[in-house]
């Protein structure tokens, strides 16, 4: 089987360079009728699966075996021209430049009354009752994918919100460019398969490209939203089952293409300027009423991250020996990008091309009632929706039609095909050596010619490269990146790089740094974590702590390490050890500098503590695709500690510093435990079922998954070894997920459900089941409680716990003309938890995110069993 796939093997690459050999290009520019390069324009060879697409520039370049051809040109807006070519071969290069003139675009026979309503409704509804079809008219096909993506940064400002320094590093210019080539497989419902072939980045013969087929599957017009990967929300297809609620449509006219067929070209504008939709122009082919290009533009009001405005332009043709079915030849997208004082511009484009194995889902479109014939004189246009209706295709067992297709196509596939061979979930597979191939390689295959920009940053920075990653380089920009500034400490912290060794030391800010509590009082909280990490990227963290308080006079040392063991898929050791002061509830949102200022400023004492020496080492992997394991073991000696100070800044008239003693319902003699040893193991298991990854040499990365991600824990406590005096067991199982609502946002929610189990014997307030509570007016995780009390319901039995929260992105104030300018978004959360004691305890909240873009504020109240228990505001970070 080996000798048979080797001489195979290498009998395509001989066939292949006999084939390259006899091959020639043919080149020029396609301008516009004022001389100017139309850029990204489409060229695609008549009859065949070959296509290509030009520059930014209009320059383009194909590649082909000798013999005579037909090309045709494309460009939206602008009136296909064929032109026949002889191709010689022999390497040799033909010219053929080309113009293209703007489409004479006319009503024709249509005639509009004063009464009527632009005949481009009837068109869009015509497109509207066919989008279903033409959505899924397609079970199944493979091709070639050519992506070309580019950055470049316009303008820098001085400073990052006028604090941060900028690298010496960043400069006006491109700052990324890189090209892919790849095999793609699509199947219905939306499933793309991708293995890339080859890969180059300017300036990083290591680097493999980001361009990824999957990427663009939000952008799909026969759907109802389209998801541009700028922004938290959808925006409305101009041919959506919706959408005559959010455009306004203008037939600007009508023209006969060289194959007969009449494209309609309609002006789409939003009807709102609130409403989440595109303008620019969709073109229609009458009678089967599919998407011929579409030419679409964001604006600043659609409210997109960090874009001032993107464009979309989309090419569909006939494919190859099934001319009842569309495909997409080439997809560009164009943005502008403003943020944090930068401005730049980026475009991706994409060719499609060498399509094979398409599988349609029906043998012929299906047949649309026929209208009755018009009276004499009547006009062309159908005037009423009525009309239209009555036209409406009969779709009934598409979905199942689709089905038996992909059905057909899986078992069609060949077995020695990679693809068919990738396992379930892998959407990309990026194999070692695609980065090597030579810039002789890509003048080969490249079917979009480089520009004379592009070609400049290529040269540029592939004969910089050594250089740049050469010692006394790497050392002299570091001398500038490592220059100690005193903003580092008070916001970030500061670190100090060797790029050439890759490794790091990192001091953490002040506010971490220096604390204050009443067990310790002021607290020196001294952390430097070393990184040193691999070419394949591994890594390995080293966090010694000296933590010492000036009031108990305790030092407490520790070090923490963290190890990545594999250079593709999570393997992680870590290991805690030494002595450490601890917060009862370890996953409390009160953070040091919250707790520190309450302190000082309000009496109010809120964090309890306890000491713990021991270690504790931990496992992290992936054990498959969407399981990830975890597992851990403890051994801790735990000591009670005592106030020892009572010095504040703000004595707040009779209030008092509270004992360093959780009050809870569950512990009514009190949460004094003196001392107590506890050997502990863990086990967690996290599935999430249909997880996408990617699979490179450099790294697996996961993309998530539409179902929810399910969780199960188990902690044992065993006593009677090495003293340990601690018996119990503690289950919980729950479940996660993100629910997208399309303009009404998204919705996510975790439902966790547990309790202690068996005997227990020596439990310390330590070891309860503590729910993330938050008394003050900053919060660290608004998805967690907001009113509950720290440690009142803590439990050691039963528990259920439920969050829930519905970010709008904007469908409320969108519609409010200055909260829209704001760019302010609404949010409304629910929380829950039941104990035998707290009862059933409810928090509804409701507030505002995306302030000054990283802030949230929301108003909270509380009810437990049908009273309320209270109110508050709590403010934090809200993206």
């Amino acid at each position: 089987m080996r000798l048979v796939f080797a001489r195979s093997w290498w009998w395509g690459w001989l066939l292949l360079g006999a084939l390259g050999a006899r091959a020639g290009t043919v080149k020029g520019t396609i301008r516009g009728a004022d001389g100017a390069g139309l850029a990204f324009a489409n060229v695609s060879v008549r009859g065949d699966a070959t296509s290509t697409g030009a520059n930014d520039q209009g320059q383009y370049a194909l590649r082909l075996p000798a013999g005579r051809y037909e090309l045709v040109f494309q460009y939206v807006g602008f009136r296909p021209r064929i032109e026949p070519v002889r191709v010689p071969g022999g390497d040799s290069t033909t010219v053929l430049n080309v113009q293209l003139a703007p489409e004479a675009y006319s009503l024709g026979e249509v005639t509009v009354r004063s009464s009527d309503r632009d005949p481009a409704y009837a068109i869009i509804q015509q497109a509207q009752q066919w989008r279903p079809y033409h959505r899924r008219e397609v079970a199944a096909f493979r091709a070639r994918l050519y992506s070309k993506s580019l950055g470049r940064i316009l303008e820098t400002p001085g400073k990052i919100m006028g604090v941060f320094k900028l690298g010496p590093d960043i400069k006006t210019g491109i700052f990324y460019l890189s090209e892919s080539l790849s095999d793609i497989a699509f199947t219905q419902p939306n499933i793309v398969k991708e293995r890339m072939l080859s890969s180059r980045v300017s300036g990083d013969s290591r680097g493999i490209s980001f361009n990824r087929a999957s990427a663009g599957r939000g952008l799909n017009f026969y759907d109802n939203l389209i998801k541009s990967g700028f922004s938290e929300r959808g925006f409305v297809s101009p041919i959506a089952a919706s959408a005559m609620l959010f455009y306004q449509y203008e037939l600007v006219g009508s023209t006969r293409q060289a194959d007969g067929s009449l494209v309609h070209k309609i002006r789409v504008t939003p009807r709102r300027r609130t409403d989440p939709v595109f303008s620019g122009f969709v073109y229609i082919v009458d009678g089967l009423w599919r998407l011929h290009s579409v030419d679409l533009n964001l604006g600043k009001e659609a409210q997109l991250d960090y874009v001032d405005g993107l464009h979309i332009g989309q090419i569909f043709a006939p494919a190859p020996g099934n001319p009842n079915v569309w495909v997409m030849q080439s997809q560009e997208l164009r943005a502008n990008l403003s943020g944090l004082g930068f401005k730049g511009s980026a475009y991706i484009t994409s060719v499609l091309s060498n399509y094979a194995a398409v599988v349609p889902t029906y043998p012929a479109p299906p047949v649309a009632p026929v209208a009755a014939p018009a009276a004499p004189g009547a006009p062309a246009a159908r005037e009423t929706a009525a009309d239209i209706r009555k036209l409406k295709p009969d779709l009934r067992g598409l979905g199942a039609q689709v089905r038996r297709q992909v059905k057909r196509a899986q078992r069609d596939s060949l077995r020695a095909d990679p693809l068919a061979r990738m396992p379930r979930g892998e959407v990309q597979l990026v194999e070692k050596g695609v980065n090597e191939r030579d810039a002789a390689y890509w003048a080969q295959i490249r079917p979009v010619p480089l520009s004379a920009e592009e070609q400049k940053d290529y040269r540029t920075k592939d004969s910089t490269e050594v250089i740049r990653r050469s010692r006394p380089y790497q050392d002299s920009m570091d001398r500038k990146r490592n220059k100690f500034e005193p903003i580092n400490l008070a916001v970030g912290g500061y670190t100090y790089r060797n790029s050439f060794k890759q490794t790091s030391f990192t001091v953490e800010p002040v506010a971490n740094v220096l604390q204050y509590n009443t067990v310790e009082g002021v607290v020196a909280n001294a952390r430097v974590a070393y990184v040193r990490r691999t070419d394949d990227k591994r890594f390995l963290s080293l966090a010694p702590v000296l933590r010492y308080g000036f009031s108990n006079q305790q030092l407490n040392p520790s070090l923490a390490l963290a190890w990545q063991l594999d250079p593709v898929v999570t393997r992680q050791i870590g290991l805690v050890a030494g002595r450490t002061v601890e917060n009862f509830d370890r996953n409390s949102q009160l953070t040091p500098a919250i707790n520190s200022i309450y302190t000082l400023l309000a009496n109010r004492n809120y964090a309890k503590l306890y000491r713990r020496d021991g270690a504790e080492i931990t496992f992290l992997t992936e054990a498959v695709n969407g399981l990830t394991l975890r597992t851990s073991a403890s051994y801790f000696d735990r000591r009670e500690l005592f106030n020892t100070t009572d010095r504040l800044i703000v004595d707040v008239k009779d209030r008092a510093f509270t004992p360093n003693q959780p009050v809870a319902e569950e512990a009514p003699g009190g949460t004094g435990f003196g001392q107590s040893k506890a050997l502990t193991v863990g086990l967690g298991l996290d599935f999430k079922p249909g997880q996408r990854y990617i699979n490179r040499p450099d790294g697996k990365f996961n993309l998530g998954s539409k179902w929810p991600t399910f969780s199960v824990q188990g902690r044992l406590a065993v006593p009677h070894v090495l003293g340990a005096d601690v018996r119990y067991l503690l289950l919980q199982a729950g479940v996660a997920q993100r629910i997208d609502l399309g303009l009404l946002g998204a919705s996510t929610y975790r439902v966790n459900v547990g309790g202690f189990v068996g005997k227990q014997e020596g439990l310390t307030f330590a070891d309860f089941r503590h729910f993330s509570g938050n008394r003050t007016l900053l919060t660290g995780n608004f998805s967690d409680f907001q009113l509950l009390d720290y440690y009142q319901y803590s439990t050691r039995s039963a528990y259920q716990e439920a969050h829930y929260s519905h970010h709008f992105n904007g469908f409320i104030f969108n519609k409010v003309p200055l909260l829209r300018q704001l760019k302010w978004q609404e949010v409304f959360s629910l929380n829950y938890l039941h104990t035998a004691q707290a009862g059933h305890y409810v928090e509804l909240g409701a507030g505002i995110e995306h302030i000054f873009k990283v802030l949230r504020v929301d108003f909270y109240t509380g009810l437990q069993s049908g009273q309320r228990t209270g109110t508050g505001i709590r403010a934090g970070y809200g993206f």
